[in-house]
This record gives C-alpha cells, sequence and structure tokens, in this order.
C-alpha cells in the first residue's frame, strides 16, 4: 500500500504553510504500510517556540480552509513540539533541540521518503 492521493494532496497544502511560517527541513514519511491509522508524517522544524506554534497554527488555518479538520492537537503549550492529526497525515512540529532529540527519521528509516521541494516548487 501507498499513501493515498488524499494524503499527498493534504501534505502539499501542509508543506505549503508549514513553508510560508519559515518551517525548515521538511520531510515527508510514507507510513502507510506500517500504521492502519496514517499515510504520511510531516517533519518541520521551528527554530523558536513562537515559530513552532505559528507553524503548527498555519498549518491547521490553511487545511482547515480546505475542509480537512484537526482530529487531534497535542504539545501546544510548551511549543516544543507539537502534533497534529489530520487522519491520513500526521505533522510533527518540533523546536531544533527536539527534532534531533527524537530523531523521528531515524526511527522510521524504513519508510519511503517523499520529495517536498517540488511540493513547495509548486506553489511559486
Amino acid at each position: 500500500m501507498t499513501a493515498s492521493e488524499q494524503a499527498l494532496e493534504t501534505l502539499a497544502l501542509a508543506a505549503r504553510a508549514a513553508d510560508s511560517k519559515g518551517g525548515d527541513d521538511l520531510v515527508a514519511l510514507d507510513v502507510s504500510r506500517q500504521l492502519p491509522f496514517a499515510d504520511v508524517f510531516l517533519i518541520v522544524t521551528g527554530n523558536s517556540e513562537r515559530n513552532v506554534v505559528a507553524i503548527a497554527d498555519e498549518i491547521e488555518d490553511v487545511l482547515g480552509r480546505a475542509g480537512t479538520s484537526t482530529r487531534r492537537r497535542e504539545g501546544q503549550q510548551v511549543g516544543r513540539w507539537i502534533l497534529l492529526d489530520f487522519g491520513d497525515l500526521v505533522v510533527h512540529v518540533f523546536h531544533q533541540e527536539e527534532r534531533l532529540y527524537y530523531g523521528l527519521e531515524r526511527l522510521w528509516a524504513d519508510c519511503p521518503a517523499l520529495p517536498v521541494a517540488p511540493l513547495l516548487a509548486a506553489s511559486s
């Protein structure tokens, strides 16, 4: 199984939203074979707690306007790691130190990466 078209469309919107708020080092992983509840993880780094919150808020706003509601949001209070669950897409917005510490890319290394740069270029 591979990520659904809907998940990939949602990923594109989320990646552009994160990029518009200064999100760095965007990595998308196809987790559809490993997880029954999600198709794609998007991992994003913010450079401060305020930036992490702004990135997460923008992703929620953009996806909400597109008709995709947030099922769950975790980590708002501290702004170091915010998890946004949109069903097929789960977004992890990290402060740089937490991203290095938790190393989700290492934990999910057996999942294929999805190219993010073309998604960002498509919005230009």
